[in-house]
């Protein structure tokens, strides 16, 4: 095997080989711990920048394990693997420096980067993952791994938090294998094609494609947490602030959402999915999502309740990014992958420092708290201002172009439900930042800080640069393999 061909493979094991050695690791022993975490994922980032170049110069890298007769298990590298994995891969590096300062002290260290390590492998295997048998295999897997990152704390109410999560996550399953199987017994093994790969299936079969890709859409829904699927995720938040950034911007709902994306262009096409009537649905979903998570948003007092009713909203951008036929609206959607993780891991990351520092967990708490903490609340502003779509911050140039697609797809209606998604997302981002800037600071707070900094600078670092991300994706969102510039390579080799 060419070692090309083994890359994909070294990507996974930069995740799993490091959780492993962790388990092994005694609770003491938190250098050592650290060095393993930090040099996984260096590993990890050295390897897929090796892949993007090569990516972009159209080189193929695959790995291939035939697992039975007629089923192979397959990691290969695309332009639409490369986005996720790259975005994954960035984002776990500062989400594990963020995470060994926020444990720090705290028990069951050892099994929370195990776990964690684990979560990133999983995510890997989606990414790379070459045909929808491996995708299924690493999406459930990675339930099984955020399990215990949810209920970490042990509580009642994390255990009950987990519960629901499972209830949810693994029914989700096993509608999603109901899907897979049925699509294998339809066309056999399904490769991840560029423009479907069930465009030779004849139309005889026509109504068993349309309830296999509403099975499908079902089960990665759940992750993605579509209405009325969603209900795990604002109960999840119960979980420590890493596990929170990890479920919003980089693993779980961003699989789902992934996974619908891969089923829309590289399982059935966009020709395909157009000609059975499976898009329109699809659009209709994602916007009475965008429209209820907004809404739900508005009513909540809790920070990070809040953020994840956002999240339920935000994500269904990218799938009306996909379910808007046409190259344009397909770019917005797929740089929205990458866009709303960077804004979204800021703000938890930006959640968890108030609540770690000063005990903040309510909207209500935080009142002149941009006085006390003014670089957490300056990215926390950023990356606000970026989910209501504020220029030049990286939330506009989704909304730029999931506008200007429906317009070239002559879909006009995206239009207002766009500029309504923005009036809502103003009204429940604009409340916390007045209260941080421009109200007196509470008399129960303390003035002064314990750190040098505001506070750690651990946990200060990694927001402060997913925000100016943000706002670099959007300043200079024209550069060369840029996210936007990314998703457009994508879009231009679906639609040659």
């Amino acid at each position: 095997m060419e070692i090309d061909n083994l890359i994909p493979l070294m990507v996974l094991l930069s995740s799993l080989l490091t959780g492993i050695f962790i388990f092994l690791l005694g609770e003491e022993q938190h250098g050592s711990r650290t060095l393993l975490n930090l040099a996984g994922a260096i590993a990890k980032l050295v390897l897929v920048g090796i892949m993007i170049w090569g990516v972009f110069n159209e080189h193929r890298y695959e790995t291939r394990f035939t697992v039975l007769p007629g089923l192979d298990m397959v990691l290969r590298a695309d332009a639409l693997s490369i986005l996720f994995v790259t975005l994954s891969s960035v984002l776990w590096l500062l989400t594990t420096i963020y995470a060994v300062g926020y444990l720090e002290g705290s028990p069951n260290r050892s099994r929370f980067f195990g776990f964690f390590s684990l979560c990133v492998a999983s995510t890997m295997g989606i990414s790379l993952a070459g045909n929808l048998f491996t995708f299924f295999m690493f999406y459930e897997m990675l339930t099984l791994t955020t399990y215990p990152l949810v209920v970490h704390r042990g509580t009642g109410r994390a255990l009950a938090a987990g519960s629901t999560y499972l209830r949810y996550t693994l029914s989700g399953g096993a509608v999603l294998l109901i899907g897979v199987t049925g699509l294998h017994v339809l066309a056999g093994e399904v490769s991840f094609t560029q423009g479907g790969a069930l465009t030779s299936i004849g139309t005889e079969h026509r109504n068993s494609l349309v309830v296999l890709f509403a099975l499908l859409i079902a089960g990665f829904g759940v992750k993605a947490a579509l209405v009325p699927l969603h209900g795990w995720l604002p109960v999840a938040m119960v979980a420590p602030a890493p596990v929170s950034a990890l479920l919003h911007a980089v693993a779980v709902v961003k699989a789902g959402a992934f996974g619908i994306v891969r089923v829309v262009h590289n399982v059935y096409g966009i020709e395909l999915a157009s000609n059975l009537g499976l898009l329109g649905p699809l659009a209709l979903a994602a916007a009475f999502t965008i429209l209820y998570g907004s809404l739900r948003a508005l009513t909540q007092d809790e920070l990070k309740k809040r953020l994840a009713y956002s999240t339920v909203s935000q994500i269904a951008y990218i799938v009306l990014g996909v379910a808007v036929f046409g190259p344009v609206g397909t770019i917005g959607g797929l740089v929205h992958l990458v866009h709303q993780g960077i804004m979204k891991i800021t703000l938890f990351l930006c959640a968890g420092n108030l609540a770690e520092t000063l005990g903040i967990h309510y909207i209500h708490e935080m009142n002149g708290v941009g006085r006390r903490m003014p670089w957490t609340m300056a990215a926390f502003t950023a990356a606000a201002l970026g989910m209501i779509g504020i220029p030049p911050l990286a939330g506009f140039i989704t909304k730029w172009y999931l506008g200007t697609g429906a317009i070239k797809a002559g879909q006009p209606w995206v239009i207002p439900l766009l500029g309504v998604s923005s009036l809502l997302n103003a009204a429940y981002f604009l409340p916390p930042l007045y209260n941080a800037w421009c109200k007196a600071p509470l008399s129960s707070r303390p003035a002064a800080s314990p750190y040098r900094f505001e506070t750690s600078l651990m946990l200060l670092i990694p927001p402060v640069v997913t925000a100016l991300l943000t706002l670099l994706a959007g300043l200079f969102a024209g550069a060369p393999f840029s996210p936007l510039e990314w998703a457009k390579l994508i879009a231009s080799r679906e639609y040659r």
